[in-house]
């Protein structure tokens, strides 16, 4: 049995930056070691795994190399896409999605694909011993720290020192069960903050663009810029840009994709 895999670059405009992730277009469910073995072997931050669910809208799952995860904003993103692109969803529907974390949605809109997620809660903390040299960098360096779901949020003095961190990736792993954005007041050009993304916990050093730590940050850059609308990017080596509406307990992300890779998977489900 052969099935249709893509592979999409999301929150881009451009082929071969913004996130790229695997969807997997599925007829039915399939077995866990089948989603895992097939996203060890893309060896991609994340593989979404779709099938059409009963009563309306596809079952949707994400799987890293090493695990599955609750939550995830660019693949999301990348398989509407590919719902649309595809042919298998009208382009003016809009796409629903199944869960761990609930019903999310996407439309199309003029700015690229928007999704629907829910806002995360930030609870403060104080640093964990280590934090910082683990990160790369010093303990004056962090001005503020919070916890979101299994992951940290770390606000750093400034942009230039967000960019320039090269992270003990073991030493991390040792301090967070899964993950840690790291982020800093954007320096101009209309951008508002930016972040990085580190998750040696699932198998994914540093993810190029984060679509639900967006969900953390947000709310956080919100707060502080007293603005509900906000453009943010994400500093990795491929880089991503991010436009974020908050209301209530909801954020709004809206980004682009590409397909960049389409054929198909072999293996047996």
């Amino acid at each position: 049995m052969s099935v249709p895999i893509y592979i999409v670059d999301a929150f881009t405009e451009h082929a071969f930056a913004g996130n790229p992730a695997a969807v997997c277009l599925l007829e039915q469910p399939v077995s866990e070691e089948f989603m895992s073995l097939t996203a060890a072997e893309m060896n991609l931050s994340e593989t979404a795994f779709l099938w059409p669910e009963n009563g309306g809208g596809y079952r949707l799952r994400w799987f890293t190399p090493a695990a599955e995860v609750k939550l995830c904003g660019h693949a999301t993103l990348a398989s509407a896409h590919i719902l649309w692109e595809t042919g298998r969803l009208p382009r003016e529907k809009r796409a629903e999605f199944h869960t761990l974390s609930g019903l999310l949605t996407a439309e199309r809109s003029e700015g690229g694909i928007t999704l629907c997620f829910p806002a995360y809660d930030l609870i403060p903390a104080e640093p964990m011993p280590g934090l910082a040299a683990a990160l790369g960098a010093e303990t004056e360096d962090i001005k503020e720290v919070f916890f979101y779901a299994d992951n940290a949020l770390v606000r750093l003095r400034d942009e230039s020192m967000l960019r320039s961190l090269s992270p003990d990736f073991s030493a991390l792993k040792s301090l967070l069960p899964r993950a840690v954005a790291v982020t800093a007041e954007g320096g101009g050009e209309g951008i508002d903050f930016v972040s990085r993304f580190f998750a040696p916990g699932i198998g994914v050093n540093e993810d190029p663009v984060t679509g639900s730590a967006h969900t953390a940050l947000a709310p956080y850059w919100a707060d502080k810029l007293k603005r509900r609308e906000l453009t943010a990017y994400q500093a990795s080596r491929r880089g991503g840009v991010l436009k974020l509406k908050l209301s209530e307990d909801k954020v709004f992300l809206t980004g682009h994709a590409v397909t960049v890779v389409s054929g198909l998977f072999h293996a047996r489900p």
